[in-house]
């Protein structure tokens, strides 16, 4: 079938708006009419090649839509459902056989490879192949191929546009603060970046029920959203050493740190923030190959940690509908975050998201 898709062609360069064939789906895939979809950060670096994704390629991971079509061996989902497009795994090495699918021994091969495991692609122009299948979806595009391993259903009575975000960024700093760091009320946390990872984080670490919520950025704009959204305190690095502050302000650290700015000196400066046996959580994304240094004596003497973080820690099927439930209940107003483009002004939403214009951006698609 014939559909629009946003193609990356090459690095640091605007994604080209062009028309694809998408192959029908196979027995274990799902052909879903994206409605919108998120953009991530992923999507930029990715873009850029900080991690090598093969050119050309379709982009995008945080889709919503509809179902149109579903494979022979597809039981989870049916035409006309709503769905959420998340990450994919490959559901039988020992991680996502102990339900830690987001550390599957297949997650670069299975998100990032710009193929099928078999090595093909379900995107072609004029008979050339276009690389397809980016986190099982490539979803820059009015339709997309997903499969049974990463698709979740969501209620139908919550608007769609949405919803995506909740697949990726939402989901990576909800989840890090419940699921991985699993904060517990009265404690506190340092969050290290206030896009919508971080915000997300703060929003979650409310909901956890911790008493010190510290928000750390350069921008006093995003830090005032940050504050609305559950910070207790906040510290612009440009004015003041935020570990420094942080230690300052609890008399011996944070019991948690999540850094999300994809910084190596950021995450030393979370690290620093810890209060002995604190754990610092790394969830931002950095060009493959980026080293950090730590004060080894700072680390082992007071048995800190560090640890990094994938998408959250988070089983979709299970967590993306306990947000949305939250969100209903107005405990996590992730919507704050969002500002929505048409899916033409691609460009537009991916430079102000660059630029921290705006926190998160969604591009909604149109269909006749």
């Amino acid at each position: 079938m014939k559909i629009l898709a946003a193609v990356t062609r090459q690095p640091r360069s605007s994604m080209s708006l062009e028309t694809l064939e998408l192959e029908d789906p196979r027995d274990d895939e799902i052909l879903v009419r994206v409605v919108a979809t998120g953009v991530c950060h992923t999507d930029i670096a990715m873009r850029d090649q900080a991690f090598p994704v093969p050119q050309p390629v379709v982009l995008g991971h945080e889709g919503a839509g509809i179902v149109e079509r579903v494979g022979r061996a597809v039981t989870n989902v049916v035409p006309g459902d709503h769905v959420v497009m998340s990450y994919n795994s490959c559901g039988r090495c020992p991680s996502c056989i102990e339900h830690q699918a987001t550390y599957c021994y297949d997650f670069f091969g299975r998100n990032f490879s710009g193929a099928r495991p078999d090595g093909s692609t379900p995107l072609s122009r004029d008979g050339v192949p276009v690389h397809g299948n980016f986190f099982g979806q490539s979803s820059f595009a009015t339709f997309a191929l997903c499969h049974d391993r990463n698709v979740v259903k969501v209620t139908n009575d919550i608007a769609l546009e949405l919803l995506g975000p909740l697949a990726c960024g939402v989901q990576t700093g909800a989840g890090a603060v419940i699921n991985a760091l699993k904060v517990t009320p009265g404690r506190s946390i340092a969050v290290f970046g206030t896009g919508s990872v971080g915000l997300s984080a703060i929003m979650a670490a409310r909901v956890a029920g911790a008493t010190t919520i510290v928000g750390v950025d350069p921008s006093d704009h995003r830090l005032a959203l940050a504050r609305e959204l559950g910070a207790t305190h906040t510290v612009n690095p440009t004015a003041e050493n935020p570990s420094a502050a942080i230690v300052a302000l609890t008399g011996a650290g944070v019991d948690f740190a999540l850094e999300a700015a994809g910084r190596p000196s950021v995450i030393r400066q979370a690290v620093e923030s810890l209060a002995p046996r604190g754990t610092c959580g790394i969830v931002g994304a950095v060009e493959a190959g980026s080293e950090m240094t730590l004060d080894i004596l700072h680390l082992m003497t007071a048995g800190r940690t560090v640890r990094g973080i994938v998408e959250g820690d988070s089983t979709p099927a299970a967590f993306i509908p306990a947000l949305i439930t939250l969100f209903e209940q107005g405990r996590f107003p992730f919507d704050r975050l969002v500002s929505f483009y048409p899916f033409e002004q691609l460009s537009d939403a991916i430079r102000d998201s660059e630029s921290g214009k705006v926190v998160k951006a969604i591009v909604r698609m149109h269909h006749s």
